[in-house]
């Protein structure tokens, strides 16, 4: 039996928070496709001790759906237990007689299944803690409204000016209802809004503790997907709709601190970052090659890495510098102990949110760890530098992308080989079976698939 079960009694005691007549049991693969088993609430308890059977082939399931052997996972063999966090379990407000959990990943013979996406954001949050380091996180999530009959091409269900009254207007009720939704799921909303591109809004989640803030991320976009299905619109989370036009993304916030507070505050460093918190934003600058692969490897992903539509695709940092791939926020004046943290831009939707909080916390403890000194910062936008511009570029497709990742020994190792083979098979396979894809057809491959 796997350690984390709860006993007979606890795992009562957490089930009987909810009254659903079904659970759905959720894991993001590699890919970042969120994928599924239900059960009935009455085989929860057994299903907590046990686990819900499902095959070790979706860690090199594409976004696809097509499969492609790696070196130590994918084909028909093998069986691996779905095991639901009844500490998380969660009644679906907007989906009557539903509830849903995240689920970990075991063997049959009861240890963590050594590529569990889940399992390796904890492992970097109890590396972190075991360094003294408490991280928290948050996903802000973007989106764009379809009509309900687009299948293939996307048809704006909501018109008016980005982050424009009107059209916040025109989704008022919807927005409305979200949000109580999400509140009533546990989530602490801080802001809602209208955003930039075509049909699109943006919704902000309170930060906490890294597992759970991805946690988060699935079951928010589940939930908006679900609303936005009763008031006759799709909801997507796909990185382009129009290419040539701005994109959504899913851009992770993060804070840290240690034993006498925020290492981004009251220190002698840029903007007060201590020595520490210079060091592990360092760590996760040398990795933005590969955490691209992680956070935004998807094909179609490039067609959002574009200059000068604050997509974030040069490798630098910056104060409030929103074409920087990391951005620092100190927040107001007299605010920086508590709300100063920093930004990585260059993520969307079409990534694990497992994968990228435990990779960005691994980038940056091993920038402590090797004492990385913090480049300076870039102010304005690098594309108007000229040939004076020495600000590298992020990767600018999917299989440069995922040679990143390969060559990264920093992710390789805290990974572990199982994990990372899958990942760099999925991404590799991707890039290859669409290197002669328009951006249109990548548009339409991707749009309804996140």
């Amino acid at each position: 039996m796997p350690e984390r079960i709860p006993a007979d009694g606890e795992a009562a005691a957490l089930i009987e928070r909810v009254d659903p007549e079904m659970v759905a049991l959720t894991f993001v693969d590699n890919a970042g496709i969120t994928r599924v088993k239900a059960v009935p609430a009455a085989r929860l308890e057994h299903a907590a001790r046990f686990g819900v059977g499902v095959s070790p082939c979706f860690e090199t399931f594409g976004f696809d759906d097509l499969m492609t052997v790696g070196r130590y996972l994918g084909g028909p063999d093998g069986d691996l237990r779905l095991v639901p966090d009844l500490a998380a379990l969660t009644e679906l407000a907007g989906q009557p007689g539903w509830a849903w959990a995240p689920t970990d990943k075991y063997t049959q013979d009861g240890t963590r299944f050594a590529a569990c996406q889940r399992g390796f954001a904890e492992r970097q949050v109890a590396a972190a803690r075991q360094a003294g380091l408490r991280l928290s996180m948050a996903f802000e999530t973007e989106w764009a409204l379809g009509r309900a009959e687009d299948e293939t091409g996307f048809t704006p269900a909501i018109r008016g000016p980005g982050y424009g009254l009107v059209r916040l207007g025109r989704v008022a009720e919807y927005a409305r209802e979200l949000v109580g939704l999400l509140i009533q799921q546990g989530l602490r909303v801080e802001q809602f809004h209208p955003e930039y591109a075509v049909s699109q809004l943006e919704i902000s989640i309170a930060p906490t503790e890294p597992v759970a803030a991805a946690d988060a991320a699935v079951l928010l976009r589940h939930t908006i997907r679900q609303l936005s299905e009763k008031y006759g619109w799709r909801a997507t989370l796909a990185p382009c709709l129009f290419p040539g036009g701005a994109g959504s993304g899913a851009h992770l916030h993060f804070s840290a601190h240690d034993e006498r507070g925020s290492l981004f505050a009251d220190g002698p460093g840029p903007y007060g970052m201590k020595e520490q918190g210079a060091a592990f934003l360092a760590g996760v600058l040398r990795e933005l090659p590969a955490l691209v692969a992680i956070g935004a490897g998807n094909p179609a992903s490039f067609l959002r890495l574009q200059p000068s539509r604050w997509a974030g695709i040069w490798q630098c940092w910056g104060r409030e510098t929103r074409e920087a791939a990391v951005r620092f926020v100190t927040g107001v004046r007299g605010t920086e102990r508590w709300a100063a943290n920093a930004e990585v831009k260059c993520f969307d939707g079409t990534g694990n949110p497992y994968l990228i909080v435990g990779a960005v916390i691994a980038a940056g403890l091993a920038g402590i760890a090797a004492g990385l000194p913090l480049p300076n910062e870039i102010i304005g936008d690098p594309a108007t530098f000229g040939k004076k511009n020495q600000v590298p570029r992020l990767p600018t497709n999917a299989a440069e992308a995922a040679e990143h990742l390969a060559a990264s020994a920093v992710l390789a190792e805290a990974m572990g080989p199982e994990l990372h083979d899958a990942l760099l098979t999925v991404r590799r396979a991707e890039a290859y079976r669409y290197r002669d894809a328009t951006p249109e057809e990548l548009v339409e491959l991707t749009l309804w698939r996140f």
